[in-house]
């Protein structure tokens, strides 16, 4: 809220005051107006003053403003760099594991049961011939079988010598995809870094808009009590002139005065001299007056 000025200390001046107060009365007229003129000129400075700080305060927090977003685009640009690092790097995985995938599909290392299965069955059904009675025709059922899951073992086991890049394709693929990982992982700590920035910088700008609000309202305040010592310089001076006016009068008034005076003065021994003239005899005072007059 402005801090508006008390008018009731400010002094006025009317065009009848001018004409009307008496000469001391205008003299003080002129000291109170000074006197209140002087105190605004000392608050206007104050008001700009103080308006000033504001207003350096404001761009302090610009500056910082722009070094969080100067901070923020730098880090954004670094999140970028990663961001198509991990997906280079995932778009490579990618690649890879489908190679994985195509290799095993022609392998075919992925239908069926597995090796290790393959050998738990056979290990269970031999353990099962070795360990149970059975009939001619079971035994020789259960010899089969076991025949069978080894020739699919033997399979397996061939195609997996095959395939022998397999598992150093796959081991590469989860290497690439672990770095694209590492990447993805250094985004998310820059965004949030530079998200902390951009945080920043709204507040700073929150603030700095704060702050030239009050610097903004302290410039109204100069401005009024500026404009109201710059009223009360004007009146002083108007009082001023019409003071050399009345000033002027007086000395006119007295010249006239002594004028008319010196004019009687004149005449009186003009006088006196024609009496002197016709043989009058005269007093101390009348010569003094002939003297003064210079007619003697």
């Amino acid at each position: 809220m402005a801090d508006s000025i008390d008018e009731s200390k400010n002094v006025t001046v009317t065009e009848e005051d001018l004409e009307n107060k008496s000469k001391g009365e205008l003299i003080k007229l002129a000291g109170q107006l000074r006197d209140r003129r002087n105190e605004l000129n000392q608050m206007a400075s104050e008001r700009a003053s103080a308006r000033d700080d504001l207003n350096a305060k404001t761009r302090e927090k610009v500056d910082e403003a722009q070094e969080h977003r100067e901070k923020r685009d730098e880090l954004n640009e670094q999140v970028q760099e990663h961001k198509d690092q991990r997906n280079e790097l995932n778009a490579e995985a990618n690649e890879l594991f489908d190679k994985v995938d195509n290799l095993k599909n022609d392998l075919e290392l992925d239908e069926g049961t597995s090796v290790e299965q393959l050998k738990e069955e056979i290990e269970d059904l031999e353990f099962k011939q070795q360990t149970e009675v059975l009939s001619s025709e079971d035994e020789k059922e259960l010899i089969e079988k076991i025949e069978t899951k080894r020739e699919k073992l033997q399979e397996k086991q061939e195609k997996l010598d095959e395939g022998g890049d397999l598992e150093a394709l796959k081991e590469e693929a989860e290497e690439v995809r672990s770095e694209a990982s590492k990447h993805h992982q250094k985004v998310t700590e820059l965004a949030d870094e530079a998200q902390k920035h951009h945080n920043e910088m709204i507040e700073a700008y929150r603030e700095a808009d704060e702050i030239r609000d009050e610097a903004d309202e302290k410039h109204e305040e100069f401005v009024e009590a500026q404009e109201a010592a710059d009223q009360h310089h004007e009146d002083f001076v108007r009082v001023q002139k019409r003071l050399r006016e009345l000033d002027k009068k007086e000395e006119e008034q007295e010249r006239s005065q002594r004028e008319e005076k010196q004019e009687a003065a004149r005449e009186e021994a003009e006088e006196i001299y024609q009496k002197f003239k016709e043989g009058e005899t005269l007093d101390t005072e009348d010569l003094m007056k002939l003297q003064k007059a210079g007619k003697l």
